[in-house]
């Protein structure tokens, strides 16, 4: 087993992967909202105290916060770093008014939020595609050429042969796909419809249960169905290919992260394995001990995930403010200010909530109320 990488390599790769992130997502924000003609008054990578700033020549503070879990930029008009409106913007002379974030329309204000969880997308794309141009992409029919004895696929009847045509009604279109789905769903009851002898057979199959351990010594508990391809070749992915390979990839990520809330939610899988900023920096120092490309496939992964986490319908995130958008379009007229900081005031509880959450489960995993209990003890 190879040793966990020590506190500074951890904490320096945290910060490589994190700090990029967080700083792309607010770019998309800035550079649209220019486009839109608004001024942003602050652009923050971090909050809390101040380590360095400065400020350009259309006014725009550019500052790095002490805490590095975050960003954001405030645009004029904003109250604060949530954006929420400060109702001053209209006491501004008319110049200043015009570059005010309130003032622009419902599909420039919706375009600007947007913006930030769309950046970190676009950001994944590239660099999964660039990771595809520069290694191949595997590429293997969802044929089965070799079924495990003792397997969930054996006891299910598959057959050497069999081409798996869909999964929960998801169509397959290669092998690899198999495993998106499985992994996430051990010993869960899944419909399948397989192609054999020229007809569709439709049968339930539920994963068994396969827990692995990596290297570093995490514990993983995963589906596997037992089945094995023996036509995986690599394809070479021309230049023009990347945002293709890479939106492809980018999709099947997404969907494990929205399969994954979706069970969390259900209670199919526990709360317990949600892991809070503790665990991502964990992963990152682990991720770069393993090379450059592992690196930049883990950054790709945390991009992926901060946009799906940002586009949540919770105040506070892009997504609650596309929600109340969303609302306005609706009725015809912005939800009113009350119920907007009830609806901030809720969110805040429900992030922090979370965060405290998080925070436990990462310093569970990492034994530390074992250790203490073993001293009480």
């Amino acid at each position: 087993m190879i040793e966990t990488p020590g506190f500074l390599f951890t904490l320096v790769a945290f910060v490589a992967a994190i700090g990029p992130l967080v700083f792309v997502h607010e770019l998309g924000h800035y550079l649209v909202g220019r486009w839109c003609g608004v001024k942003a008054e602050v652009f923050s990578i971090g909050f809390g105290h101040e380590l360095a700033a400065w400020t350009d020549r259309r006014g725009t503070r550019w500052r790095i916060g002490a805490f590095p879990l975050g960003g954001y930029v405030r645009f004029k008009g904003d109250m604060n770093a949530a954006s929420q409106t400060d109702p001053a913007w209209l006491q501004l002379p008319a110049s200043e008014r015009a570059e005010s974030f309130p003032a622009k329309p419902l599909w420039q204000r919706a375009l600007i939020v947007a913006a930030g969880p769309a950046i970190n997308f676009l950001f994944a794309i590239l660099l999964l595609g660039g990771l595809a141009w520069l290694n191949g992409e595997p590429i293997s029919q969802p044929v089965v050429h070799t079924v495990e004895e003792g397997s969930a696929a054996a006891r299910a009847g598959l057959r050497q042969g069999d081409r798996i045509v869909s999964i929960m009604g998801r169509r397959i279109e290669s092998f690899a796909e198999i495993a998106y789905i499985v992994r996430l769903r051990p010993a869960e009851p899944l419909a399948y419809e397989i192609h054999r002898d020229g007809r569709v057979v439709s049968m339930t199959i539920a994963a068994g249960v396969h827990v692995e351990k990596d290297r570093f010594g995490n514990v993983f508990r995963l589906g596997q169905l037992g089945v094995r391809s023996n036509t995986v070749t690599l394809r070479e992915v021309a230049f023009w290919e990347i945002p293709v390979v890479g939106a492809r990839r980018t999709g099947q990520i997404f969907v494990s992260a929205i399969d994954g809330l979706g069970q969390i939610v259900t209670g199919r899988r526990s709360i317990k394995e949600m892991g809070g900023p503790l665990k991502i920096a964990q992963i990152s120092g682990q991720a770069a001990t393993l090379g450059v490309q592992s690196f930049v496939f883990f950054v790709a992964f945390v991009s992926i995930n901060l946009g799906f986490i940002n586009l949540l319908p919770i105040p506070m995130l892009d997504g609650g403010h596309l929600l109340f958008y969303g609302i306005e379009a609706v009725q015809r007229r912005p939800v009113s200010p009350r119920a907007q900081e009830w609806a901030f005031r809720s969110g805040l509880a429900v992030l922090m909530t979370m965060m405290v959450l998080v925070t436990f489960n990462d310093l569970s995993s990492f034994g530390l109320w074992k250790s203490l209990s073993g001293l009480i003890g």
